[in-house]
């Protein structure tokens, strides 16, 4: 079975090298400001990813919504806790985040199998 982990960082390296290779000002200060807008501030790196991953599971955005949960995983955030904040996004999306819901569900299972 494929590693769904390693795949999508891998891929998702190999993507942003190459959209950077490119050296456009606009692109690289638009990852650069998502990259500072999730540093500690007056909310916490945890805080901020819980709410990065409730707008990029409302905007149905899988990439995103992988990037999130690796991070909070990564954080030391509990199962619950996120599975918390994804109520709170299907909640606020509706039906249709199901299905990214399910995927979501997923990605974390394979997050905690290669703990």
């Amino acid at each position: 079975m494929p590693n769904i982990v390693e795949e999508f960082n891998e891929y998702r390296q190999r993507m942003n090298e190459h959209i950077l290779a490119d050296n456009n000002k606009v692109i690289k200060r638009i990852f650069n400001l998502d990259t500072n807008a999730y540093q500690a501030g007056a909310l916490d790196v945890k805080t901020k990813e819980l709410l990065g991953l409730v707008a990029s599971t409302v905007l149905r955005c899988d990439d995103c919504i992988k990037y999130h949960m690796e991070t909070c995983h990564n954080e030391g955030l509990e199962k619950e806790e996120v599975v918390e904040a994804l109520s709170i996004a299907t909640l606020v999306g509706g039906t249709i985040v199901i299905p990214h819901l399910r995927k979501a569900y997923e990605f974390w299972d394979a997050l905690e199998t290669n703990k």
